[in-house]
């Protein structure tokens, strides 16, 4: 092993012996295949780039690029000249751009060519000294200075404690926060997912989430790279693409929308699957109905996980059968190495069944807030426990059930209404293929609940009926006391259910706004 923690060092010990085959194939119309060698010659000529502009140490190099097989180069660049990645999601708008160019400092800026003109007039106003283009058909000046350099490069000695990277919060409540993730961090929960989902040389990995996040990133990338296994790459998810791929393949990673998608493909049959052995689904709740229709079609029981970007993964299904079942509406049990408790307000543990705050420590868990020393202190109990924001429970098995956020808690009339309640059961009615419930301020009780449900394709179901329904089945202060049939949700690009938007939406529904 080497002597240092340097995460790159890490995963370049796990390429295979013979660096001529291919780490990593491209779908579409002109696949390109890369080699471990291309890997480790690339990422040694973008190591040298970064070298050569003298930064110092620490230095952030902030990336809003396209996906593409050369984004990832950057990124374990970074990794191995010591430096910190600060990847930025696509849709980020100029004021989002200013405010984290602001807060994080960035010694190099890297976007993509289309948005050079704005991106590069922020960032030099800041004061960055560096800005460079790289696009997603292997063209921008990142790749031609880099061209020029060496393809041989020593990674940088770096401590476990040591910054890797720098992954900013999506900012549903006030301004985004700069969650410090290390070397220590990112391959203790590389190697444990590694062992716990039976990572194998092997393996062949679809690759189809975007890597400015932790699923796409960090899950999905450090996985295969860990285990020497090759990806087939999409710089976005294409179902029947995906299908036509789907026989070489053995591993998927989605977000449940994802999932959705492939059911709607009449192609997507048990024969498609033939070679796979794990479907992972993350970053959203998976629906129960999602969860039975996929291992009826395809024969696979999809693992859902969770995590979050100041602690990467927490918790997963059971991969081997001898650990457990594969439980829908579940996110699985605590990570080996990962403690994590539900407490109550008052800071106490929660008893079996009962919904409280989740809490949890471990090799994982960030160093805090990137220049919030307050707001980290807040974060975190006095006994060294981070609170997540998420809602849940144990039950019985010991599988953990998440709830909601702490943030979508909706006290009406001194009341709790926990949001997956209500969901569960608009959820599980005829016509409704999802739902989302909220609180919206109220004169009389404080916040009112408002469910907002999606009707399935060809249904119609009624309002004033499916109320009547869920009067039957909860207590009346849970029940919605308006309810909305529409079209569809609004999400973000990891398809989780933006409520904060929904909550401006109807936040003058009752006048109490």
């Amino acid at each position: 092993m080497s002597s240092t923690h340097n995460l790159f060092c890490a995963l370049r010990e796990n390429f295979p012996a013979d660096l001529d085959a291919t780490a990593i194939s491209t779908a579409g119309d002109k696949p390109l295949a890369y080699t471990w060698r291309d890997l480790e010659r690339s990422t040694a000529m973008l190591a040298n780039l970064l070298a050569s502009l003298d930064l110092p140490a620490g230095a952030r190099i902030a990336v809003q690029t396209e996906k593409s097989v050369e984004a990832l180069m950057l990124y374990l660049a970074v990794l191995r000249a010591g430096f910190v990645y600060l990847p930025l999601n696509t849709a980020y708008q100029s004021s989002e751009i200013a405010y984290f160019i602001g807060n994080a400092e960035p010694s190099v800026v890297v976007c993509s060519g289309k948005n050079f003109g704005w991106v590069s007039k922020i960032a030099f106003q800041a004061g960055t000294q560096n800005v460079f283009a790289l696009n997603e058909d292997r063209t921008g000046s990142l790749l031609q200075r880099a061209a020029v350099q060496s393809d041989r490069h020593t990674p940088a000695q770096k401590t476990a404690d040591e910054l890797a990277a720098i992954l900013y919060t999506s900012g549903t409540t006030g301004r985004s926060k700069g969650a410090m993730l290390s070397h220590g961090n990112l391959l203790s929960n590389a190697q444990t997912l590694k062992e716990y989902w039976g990572w194998r040389s092997d393996d062949v990995l679809i690759h189809v989430l975007p890597i400015f996040h932790v699923h796409g990133l960090f899950v999905a990338s450090h996985g295969a790279l860990l285990a020497g296994a090759k990806m087939i790459w999409f710089d976005r998810f294409d179902p029947k693409g995906v299908l036509a791929r789907l026989p070489e393949a053995t591993v998927f990673m989605g977000v449940p929308t994802l999932y959705v998608r492939l059911l709607a493909e009449p192609e997507f049959t048990r024969e498609a699957c033939r070679n796979m052995r794990l479907f992972v689904a993350g970053s959203a709740p998976l629906l129960i109905e999602t969860f039975n229709a996929f291992r009826e079609r395809s024969g696979h029981t999809i693992l859902e996980r969770y995590g979050m970007s100041e602690t990467a993964m927490l918790t997963s299904n059971p991969y081997a059968a001898e650990d457990g079942e594969r439980r829908g509406g579940t996110v699985g049990f605590p990570l080996p190495g990962v403690e994590l408790r539900v407490s109550d307000e008052a800071g106490a543990r929660c008893p079996t069944g009962s919904i409280g705050g989740i809490e949890v420590r471990g090799p994982n868990v960030f160093h805090g807030y990137w220049r919030m020393p307050e707001k980290t202190k807040e974060e975190f109990t006095a006994d060294g426990w981070f609170k997540t924001g998420d809602v849940g429970k144990f039950d019985e098995r010991g599988y953990v059930h998440i709830v909601g956020r702490s943030k979508d808690l909706i006290i009406t009339g001194g009341y709790n209404v926990y949001p997956a309640e209500v969901e569960a059961l608009l959820n599980d009615m005829p016509g409704v293929a999802e739902s989302a419930v909220i609180g919206v301020p109220h004169p009389d009780f404080g916040e009112g609940v408002v469910a907002v449900v999606v009707a399935h394709a060809g249904a119609a179901p009624d309002a004033a009926a499916l109320v009547g329904e869920l009067k039957t089945k909860i207590a009346n202060f849970k029940v919605p006391k308006h309810l909305f049939v529409v079209s569809e949700l609004p999400r973000n690009t990891m398809g989780k259910v933006q409520k904060n938007l929904l909550r401006e939406q109807h936040k003058a529904l009752f006048g109490g706004a």
